[in-house]
């Protein structure tokens, strides 16, 4: 953040709450992988109803945040780089080693990094723009494109060419086909229209304009989460296998000791 800037404490308190929820929901998908229990899955299948609520969350949050930043190019940067480590841990490394069926493929680091490069390269515009109308025209883009992994806009009342679904060069954009795998994934088509959103509200968090109680600290936990959130990304698959891992290993000691 600039140096002037007062920190917006339930941005990070926010933000630690997504981060968490994302941490429990992908816990429950590693149960069923590396335990092998079906509960593991059914549990995360059915918490993926909530999955956009946090994605927003943590989406407007960062866009937002692009206001607050000195360097929002340099910073997109950096979160692209750590997709792309994201990328080459779980589509070359692990495969190698036996770990197959999570694969990342612009995961939500990919994304966000795109979108922040994207938002600062217009961030001359955006300032010029007024909030409302940016907010609008966001909102109306976000829609417009929501549908684009489906193959149409507005929610299919527009069908997009099939040509554009042939390959998957184009899944950053939201253009795949059946092919196409990836454990996490965010298209740029919507999720860059909810970052703007963000990046236009974020004209208020950086004129001081929030309420009073949005500047006051409510849980620290989450505010230390929220602040170090690419870490506790990039940390808690690995921590999560981990641990998984070692209580396999114990339970197939026990068997073994009980047999």
């Amino acid at each position: 953040m600039k140096e002037d800037t007062k920190r917006i404490e339930i941005l990070d308190e926010l933000r630690g709450f997504a981060i968490l929820a994302m941490i429990v929901h992908h816990t429950f998908l590693d149960i069923g992988y590396v335990l092998g229990l079906d509960w593991g899955y059914n549990i995360f299948d059915k918490l993926c109803i909530l999955q956009p609520l946090f994605w927003a969350i943590f989406i407007v949050i960062s866009g937002i945040c692009s206001r607050l930043s000195r360097n929002t190019v340099k910073r997109g940067c950096i979160v692209f780089a750590a997709g792309l480590i994201v990328t080459l841990v779980t589509a070359v490394i692990m495969p190698k080693l036996g770990m197959t069926g999570a694969e990342i493929y612009f995961g939500i680091l990919s994304c966000l990094g795109a979108c922040m490069i994207i938002t600062g390269l217009l961030m001359p515009l955006i300032k010029k723009t007024p909030v409302a109308v940016g907010v609008i025209i966001s909102i109306i883009l976000f829609a417009m494109t929501y549908s684009v992994g489906s193959g149409s806009l507005f929610f299919g009342l527009i069908k997009l060419p099939a040509a554009l679904y042939k390959t998957n060069y184009l899944a950053p954009l939201g253009f795949y086909n059946s092919s196409f795998k990836s454990a996490d994934y965010f298209s740029l088509f919507p999720w860059l229209f909810m970052f703007l959103f963000g990046a236009f509200i974020g004209k208020y968090a950086k004129d001081g304009a929030f309420p009073a109680w949005t500047y006051k600290k409510h849980s620290k936990p989450l505010a230390f989460i929220g602040r170090n959130s690419l870490w506790f990304y990039l940390a808690h698959q690995p921590v999560i296998y981990g641990i998984l891992y070692a209580v396999s290993g114990i339970i197939i000691m026990i068997y073994k000791y009980k047999v």
